[in-house]
């Protein structure tokens, strides 16, 4: 792929408005995928998607705690926040297809099928709670389409940087974040559970957290008083064996894929830090603007670990095998340490420090991370075979 020229740096402003302006006046024009993209214009259009999850990510983090305390609101702040940085996405995504810079073929199809997914679940959402009333689950299938399609741009923004930014710093930062924010897409409908646990403890010990036209809309539902029975169905209506499947097995994987690409040691404990920390710091800011709060998963921090230590060991099934091994002990050690906290440190305080978790889990973890490690080299060699054939033809 050709070097664009770059303008000199003198040049480019500092203010995104600047850049804007600039970028309209001497990009502006019709282009296929893959045209050779200047390095100051890949930075800020790669800094603009991080900035458009970072609004996403603040969104949704509220949208969780808010439905745990109030009835669905369309204009609600969280759903206003969130829709900012589906507007920058939208832009974005605009950009790239009709200039054909920043982004490959590949890399531009999965950020517009993504946006599209997204864009389709959007308005379904809405319906469905005209329809249906209040959802009360993470894992509704209009749900799991937002985040299918923003998991879908994620991958395409993820694939276009890795293939078009130069080696260095600011590459391997940029991608840290990238992996960080497809990691919390995933791991956000195990949220369910973790504000739940805490909803759940909270009624029983007489201080809800919901408002009573949230309770009382949630049992009439399902034709019952507002009692136990009604707000279990409201908090906790996921099975117990879900949590631990997604939260230490597919998030092993998604942090190997992270640990592949970013290339170099603890990469994949350093991404698992950078969503704890983030879960971390939204604890006390929610608490302090009187939301629920949820438990914060600080055993992804040792599936970070254990990636990493898998990938310290031999290539092939030896590793797919350790990481399988490694991944299962740490991570159910590790939830299983977090859920003692609370007795341990808490004694018989009304709380927990971890949702309920079915262990039997570990076994169906074990395999599955085992089969899909070990199947993702073969895969990933017939690929590049593939594609360096089309890319010589």
């Amino acid at each position: 792929m050709a070097k664009a020229v770059d303008v000199p740096v003198d040049v480019i402003p500092r203010s995104p408005v600047g850049k804007t302006r600039l970028f309209f006046t001497r990009h502006w024009h019709r282009g296929a995928p893959g045209q050779p993209t200047p390095d100051w214009v890949l930075r800020f259009c790669y800094g603009m998607w991080l900035a458009a999850f970072a609004f996403k990510l603040l969104g949704s983090s509220w949208d969780m705690s808010w439905h745990f305390r109030w009835l669905r609101d369309d204009l609600a702040p969280p759903h206003l926040i969130n829709t900012v940085g589906t507007v920058i996405i939208v832009v974005l995504v605009a950009i790239h297809s009709y200039t054909g810079l920043g982004a490959d073929k590949t890399s531009l199809r999965l950020m517009q099928i993504g946006l599209l997914t997204f864009l389709v679940a959007a308005p379904l959402d809405v319906i469905n709670h005209r329809v249906n009333g209040l959802d009360l689950t993470a894992w509704s299938p209009s749900h799991m389409m937002l985040y299918l399609g923003t998991g879908i741009m994620q991958a395409g923004v993820l694939l276009g940087w890795l293939r078009l930014s130069p080696p260095g710093r600011f590459r391997t930062g940029v991608l840290l974040a990238l992996w960080a924010f497809l990691l919390e897409n995933t791991f956000f409908p195990n949220g369910q559970q973790e504000y739940g646990i805490l909803g759940l403890r909270a009624w029983e010990r007489g201080e809800p957290e919901a408002e009573k036209s949230l309770l009382d809309f949630a049992a009439n539902q399902i034709g019952h008083p507002v009692d136990r029975t009604a707000v279990l169905h409201f908090t906790m209506p996921i099975p117990e064996w879900v949590y631990p499947l997604w939260g230490i097995g597919v998030m092993a994987l998604i942090l190997a894929l992270a640990r592949k690409t970013l290339g170099f040691r603890w990469s994949a404990s350093l991404v698992a830090l950078a969503y704890v920390a983030y879960r971390s710091v939204m604890w006390p800011l929610l608490l302090g603007l009187g939301f629920p709060v949820s438990t914060v998963p600080f055993y992804l921090l040792a599936v970070g670990l254990a990636v990493d230590l898998a990938f310290a060991m031999s290539h092939g099934v030896v590793r797919a095998a350790a990481g399988a091994l490694l991944v299962t002990a740490f991570g159910y050690g590790a939830f299983w340490l977090q859920s003692q906290f609370r007795p341990w440190v808490l004694g018989d305080a009304h709380t927990e420090s971890a949702p309920p978790a079915a262990y039997w889990t570990a076994l169906v973890v074990l395999g599955g991370v085992f089969a899909l490690w070990a199947a993702a080299g073969p895969v990933s060699r017939r690929w590049t075979a593939r594609r360096s054939v089309a890319e010589t033809v």
